[in-house]
């Protein structure tokens, strides 16, 4: 049995009128993984969902959704994955619960075997079982998506930016929920989102995509480590006046009036740094450094490609 969730080879998906939307992506998700798939608008991150969904057709390529491949086997590794979906594509006029049980319907879930009431305690929708999708709130109709792709058990979800405009309560309901899914029941969690911050914290390894080709995949410690810029700021004890130029270091002078010296700290270390300093005469009160995050590293593939 293979060690990955999903394994895509040669992915194409183009478009009528000749928009080339995936241009051959390779890409591999561990099971049980949480993993991050990153990209700017456009970039092919929703196609390649919804091809992984059943909902696009490929142009070319193969997918292999928990040992299925889509071609050979599509009932079978539809089943394995579980979609929520970023537009809230509910029927206004089911109750969350009756929601819930077409949907466990259409897999082919036996009756006896639906956790209808549970999925619905784990999202917080016990209160509202009973009420119309027409009458829930935002955030209710998100938990709600989220409830509908478990009805099944499925082996992978894909979480397609789930927070996107919610309050940080239900971020931390979601993101709660999406823990205790990887850790108890081994699930295999894709996720997509804006939030950089959100893919830093929770993202075991990330695949940054672009004009629909994969321009970076590592796990997330690698990824932070490609970029070693650094930033020691100092809070100066007096009035700092100009500073001579040193290759390798750079000054700025911050609107609260901390110096922002950035170096690389394989090229140079704190030392120097703090040596550069002392010998033009500045006194040190405070000394913070600050690295890079995923934005940076983000921002610096996505610009390179």
């Amino acid at each position: 049995m293979t060690q990955d969730a999903i394994e895509i080879e040669g992915l194409k998906k183009t478009y009528s009128g000749g928009k080339e939307a995936l241009k051959g992506i390779n890409l591999n998700v561990p099971r049980g993984s949480v993993f991050g798939l990153l990209g700017p608008n456009g970039a092919g991150k929703s196609t390649l969902i919804n091809i992984l969904a059943g909902l696009v057709t490929k142009s070319a390529g193969k997918v292999t959704i928990w040992g299925w491949d889509q071609d050979v086997n599509p009932r079978q590794s539809r089943a394995s994955i579980g979609v929520m979906p970023q537009e809230l594509n509910l029927d206004p006029f089911f109750t969350p619960r009756g929601a819930l049980e077409v949907q466990a319907g259409l897999y082919g879930v036996p009756k006896a075997r639906r956790r209808s009431d549970e999925i619905l305690e784990m999202i917080g929708l016990t209160d509202k079982a009973e009420a119309y999708a027409r009458t829930l709130s935002g955030g209710m109709r998100r938990r709600l998506l989220l409830g509908k792709a478990l009805v099944h058990r499925p082996h992978v979800l894909v979480l397609d930016e789930p927070t996107a405009g919610v309050d940080i309560e239900l971020r931390q309901m979601l993101w709660t929920n999406v823990r205790k899914l990887n850790r108890d029941e081994g699930m295999t969690i894709i996720l997509t989102t804006h939030y950089l911050e959100e893919a830093e914290e929770m993202c075991d390894e990330i695949a940054i995509i672009n004009h629909g080709e994969v321009v970076a995949r590592d796990s997330t410690r690698n990824l932070l480590g490609q970029l070693d810029a650094k930033t020691m700021v100092i809070q100066p004890d007096t009035e700092v006046g100009p500073l001579p130029e040193v290759e390798g270091i750079g000054v700025s002078t911050r609107e609260d009036g901390t110096l922002a010296v950035s170096y690389r700290a394989r090229q140079t270390s704190a030392e120097d740094v703090l040596s550069m300093l002392r010998d033009n005469g500045v006194r040190i009160r405070d000394v913070r450094t600050e690295q890079a995050d995923l934005e940076d590293v983000f921002l610096s593939l996505t610009r390179s490609a």
